[in-house]
């Protein structure tokens, strides 16, 4: 029965939390919205909250887009206000390989955006996202159910951005660094610290080194590399995703009095 629970809960876009049970006792609280290289079945997340101590919330759905968590949070199944008020982390890893920085089209307000949003402009949905979390977050210090109510900051804002897992998708990789320098959000570089590179080809194979990790291939500029890489805890690269991932969030989550 608790097998069938967890299976309707991903289908569902919910991944059971591993920290639920003893929820009170976590350190954090850390919400992932992603498509196929974050959804649950890769593991990395869930390694890296386990490692963290945190209560796991993964919203990744496969096929999804920046766009589609701009539409969730509009209509209130990314996270509930009650999750809000907990959620110490926003972890972003929407990684197709698209400009996330251009600005010409960026309104000073999330408001101003029309919606729901397609997938023509990646760049303004990122900007949506990240401009409505902040926003919703500073707005906590006027709820009075809220535990921020009068805090002049409101809820402190962490939101971490993520590379693709390798080096190969250079245009996402380089903006999505751009944007994050743009706001001063903390990066999780997976392409820089995975342990090879699209410079070099595997000197057995000759062929580009992302292949042997992974599932499934993809051409890009006429080139092949691993498109997701093999899922399932057991997996080094998801092993190696997570501790990048753990690496980078252990130096930017608050130290909590008492923990």
């Amino acid at each position: 029965m608790r097998k069938l629970i967890f299976v309707l809960l991903a289908i569902m876009g919910f991944s059971p939390l591993f920290c639920q049970e003893k929820a009170t006792s976590c350190k954090y609280t850390v919400l992932l919205t992603g498509a196929s290289f974050a959804s649950p079945e890769n593991g990395w997340f869930e390694l890296g909250c386990e490692k963290l101590d945190a209560v796991c919330m993964n919203r990744a759905i496969g096929g999804e887009a920046i766009a589609n968590t701009a539409n969730r949070m509009m209509d209130g199944t990314l996270y509930s206000p009650e999750e809000l008020e907990n959620i110490d982390a926003l972890v972003i890893m929407h990684v197709h390989d698209k400009d996330v920085f251009e600005g010409s089209m960026l309104k000073a307000k999330y408001t101003d955006y029309p919606t729901p949003f397609d997938r023509s402009n990646y760049a303004a949905a990122y900007d949506y996202v990240i401009k409505r979390y902040i926003t919703e977050c500073y707005n906590l210090q006027f709820d009075e159910k809220s535990k921020y109510y009068g805090n002049k900051m409101g809820k402190p804002v962490i939101i971490v951005l993520c590379t693709h897992w390798h080096d190969a998708r250079t245009l996402l990789n380089s903006s999505i660094r751009k944007l994050a320098a743009k706001w001063g959000l903390p990066l999780v570089e997976f392409d820089k610290n995975i342990g090879f590179s699209k410079a070099e080809l595997h000197p057995v194979t000759g062929e580009q080194t992302s292949l042997i990790y992974a599932q499934d291939s993809q051409i890009t500029d006429g080139v092949k590399y691993g498109w997701h890489p093999r899922r399932g805890k057991d997996q080094y690269i998801q092993q190696r995703m997570a501790a990048v991932f753990v690496d980078v969030m252990k130096r930017i989550l608050s130290v909590k009095p008492g923990l």
